[in-house]
């Protein structure tokens, strides 16, 4: 099993309710929390806060403690798909950033936490984003 690290990004909106950011995935355009593989000389809080950086654009104070975990399958560009499981860290974003490594690859938007589990399609994930809302 393919073992991820990722970033469930959230912020407080103008009316003071938590917003949580989303990414598109670069091949379907699913809805998505940043997430990725682990990174040589990086913790895994690290690793996910590095993902988030690359794919959304978003820096933050991130816990060193997994908020949970949440397993979905990884399609591979050869066609096939490999089951992955996404070790998940709360951010708290201080910074959202105009330009960013994959800026032209993915769209990101904030959603209330029963939208953001409306959109993605990973149970387990839903789990995790309605038990911060």
């Amino acid at each position: 099993m393919l073992i991820q690290y990722g970033t469930l990004p959230l912020r407080r909106g103008p009316e003071g309710a938590v917003e949580l950011l989303l990414v598109t995935s670069r091949d379907t355009g699913r809805w998505v929390v940043p997430r990725g593989n682990p990174i040589r000389g990086l913790a895994p809080h690290q690793s996910a806060a590095q993902e988030a950086w690359e794919e959304a654009g978003v820096r933050g104070a991130v816990s060193d403690q997994p908020l949970g975990r949440y397993r979905y399958k990884k399609r591979r560009k050869l066609g096939f798909s490999v089951r992955a499981q996404v070790q998940l860290f709360e951010m708290l974003v201080t910074e959202v950033l105009e330009d960013w490594p994959e800026r032209h690859q993915r769209r990101r938007a904030w959603f209330a936490p029963v939208d953001a589990a409306a959109a993605v399609d990973e149970p387990e994930l839903k789990a995790l984003i309605l038990a911060i809302g």
